[in-house]
Protein backbone atom coordinates (compact mmCIF):
# COMPACT_ATOMS: atom_id res chain seq x y z
CA UNK A 1 0.00 0.00 0.00
CA UNK A 2 2.60 2.55 1.16
CA UNK A 3 4.78 1.54 -2.27
CA UNK A 4 0.88 2.19 -4.62
CA UNK A 5 1.00 5.73 -2.67
CA UNK A 6 4.28 6.63 -3.24
CA UNK A 7 4.02 5.87 -6.71
CA UNK A 8 0.97 8.18 -6.87
CA UNK A 9 2.57 10.88 -5.42
CA UNK A 10 5.45 10.37 -7.84
CA UNK A 11 3.05 10.55 -10.73
CA UNK A 12 1.56 13.42 -10.12
CA UNK A 13 4.73 15.06 -8.99
CA UNK A 14 5.57 13.90 -13.05
CA UNK A 15 2.89 15.27 -14.29
CA UNK A 16 2.94 18.06 -12.07
CA UNK A 17 -1.08 17.65 -11.37
CA UNK A 18 -0.49 17.64 -7.66
CA UNK A 19 -3.36 19.73 -6.20
CA UNK A 20 -5.08 20.44 -9.16
CA UNK A 21 -8.93 19.54 -9.05
CA UNK A 22 -10.72 17.77 -11.31
CA UNK A 23 -14.06 17.86 -12.84
CA UNK A 24 -16.81 15.91 -11.56
CA UNK A 25 -17.66 12.85 -13.60
CA UNK A 26 -21.23 11.23 -14.79
CA UNK A 27 -20.38 7.68 -15.62
CA UNK A 28 -23.45 7.30 -17.53
CA UNK A 29 -22.26 9.94 -19.90
CA UNK A 30 -18.58 8.35 -19.45
CA UNK A 31 -20.41 5.16 -20.91
CA UNK A 32 -21.33 7.63 -24.28
CA UNK A 33 -17.63 9.10 -24.38
CA UNK A 34 -16.37 5.20 -23.95
CA UNK A 35 -17.82 4.53 -27.51
CA UNK A 36 -14.61 5.93 -29.05
CA UNK A 37 -12.42 3.41 -27.28
CA UNK A 38 -14.55 0.19 -27.59
CA UNK A 39 -12.65 -0.29 -30.86
CA UNK A 40 -9.14 -0.81 -29.22
CA UNK A 41 -10.66 -1.47 -25.42
CA UNK A 42 -12.88 -3.54 -23.40
CA UNK A 43 -14.33 -3.10 -20.30
CA UNK A 44 -16.17 -5.36 -17.43
CA UNK A 45 -16.77 -8.43 -16.88
CA UNK A 46 -15.92 -10.93 -19.48
CA UNK A 47 -13.49 -8.53 -21.42
CA UNK A 48 -10.25 -9.56 -23.67
CA UNK A 49 -7.69 -7.33 -24.99
CA UNK A 50 -7.20 -6.60 -28.39
CA UNK A 51 -5.20 -3.78 -30.07
CA UNK A 52 -5.43 -2.03 -26.57
CA UNK A 53 -5.41 -3.77 -22.93
CA UNK A 54 -8.44 -4.43 -21.04
CA UNK A 55 -9.11 -1.22 -18.88
CA UNK A 56 -11.01 -3.18 -15.88
CA UNK A 57 -9.79 -2.00 -12.56
CA UNK A 58 -7.25 0.79 -14.32
CA UNK A 59 -8.40 3.78 -11.98
CA UNK A 60 -5.83 3.25 -9.42
CA UNK A 61 -3.56 0.36 -10.67
CA UNK A 62 -0.29 0.58 -11.72
CA UNK A 63 0.28 1.27 -15.43
CA UNK A 64 1.62 -1.71 -17.97
CA UNK A 65 -0.28 -3.97 -15.51
CA UNK A 66 -2.53 -6.12 -17.38
CA UNK A 67 -1.90 -9.59 -17.84
CA UNK A 68 -1.31 -11.46 -21.30
CA UNK A 69 -0.78 -7.48 -22.70
CA UNK A 70 2.18 -6.45 -24.81
CA UNK A 71 2.93 -3.43 -23.59
CA UNK A 72 5.20 -0.68 -25.67
CA UNK A 73 8.74 0.24 -24.49
CA UNK A 74 7.27 3.83 -23.44
CA UNK A 75 4.62 2.30 -21.52
CA UNK A 76 7.38 -0.46 -19.74
CA UNK A 77 9.25 2.50 -18.98
CA UNK A 78 6.19 4.32 -17.06
CA UNK A 79 5.91 1.30 -15.26
CA UNK A 80 9.89 1.07 -13.88
CA UNK A 81 9.17 5.01 -12.91
CA UNK A 82 6.18 3.15 -10.98
CA UNK A 83 3.13 5.47 -12.74
CA UNK A 84 -0.12 4.90 -11.24
CA UNK A 85 -3.32 5.63 -13.04
CA UNK A 86 -4.69 8.13 -10.82
CA UNK A 87 -7.42 9.96 -11.70
CA UNK A 88 -5.22 12.57 -12.60
CA UNK A 89 -2.74 10.85 -14.54
CA UNK A 90 -5.48 9.57 -16.63
CA UNK A 91 -6.90 13.19 -17.10
CA UNK A 92 -3.53 14.44 -18.02
CA UNK A 93 -2.91 11.37 -20.60
CA UNK A 94 -6.76 11.43 -22.03
CA UNK A 95 -6.15 14.95 -23.00
CA UNK A 96 -2.59 13.95 -25.74
CA UNK A 97 -1.96 10.23 -24.80
CA UNK A 98 1.59 10.96 -27.19
CA UNK A 99 2.38 14.00 -25.67
CA UNK A 100 1.93 12.60 -21.94
CA UNK A 101 3.67 8.83 -22.98
CA UNK A 102 5.87 9.67 -25.78
CA UNK A 103 6.37 6.21 -28.23
CA UNK A 104 3.09 5.22 -27.05
CA UNK A 105 1.29 2.72 -29.77
CA UNK A 106 -1.92 4.36 -29.21
CA UNK A 107 -3.36 6.15 -32.43
CA UNK A 108 -6.03 8.13 -30.31
CA UNK A 109 -5.32 11.57 -30.56
CA UNK A 110 -7.30 12.42 -27.20
CA UNK A 111 -10.15 13.98 -25.23
CA UNK A 112 -9.85 18.06 -25.76
CA UNK A 113 -13.13 18.70 -23.68
CA UNK A 114 -12.56 17.94 -19.70
CA UNK A 115 -15.96 17.29 -18.99
CA UNK A 116 -15.57 14.40 -21.57
CA UNK A 117 -12.52 13.27 -19.71
CA UNK A 118 -14.10 13.85 -15.74
CA UNK A 119 -16.54 11.63 -17.67
CA UNK A 120 -15.13 8.35 -18.57
CA UNK A 121 -12.55 8.30 -15.84
CA UNK A 122 -15.82 8.34 -13.40
CA UNK A 123 -17.00 5.67 -15.92
CA UNK A 124 -13.97 3.79 -15.93
CA UNK A 125 -13.65 4.12 -12.04
CA UNK A 126 -17.16 1.49 -11.74
CA UNK A 127 -15.03 -1.03 -13.49
CA UNK A 128 -12.90 -2.55 -10.52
Amino acid sequence: MIKKIAAALTALALTGMAGAALAEGDAAAGEKVFRKCKSCHQVGDGAKNRIGPVLTGIVGNEIASVEDFKYSKAFLAKKEEGLVWTEEVLDTYLTKPKKFIKGTKMSFSGLKKEQQRADIIAYLSTFE
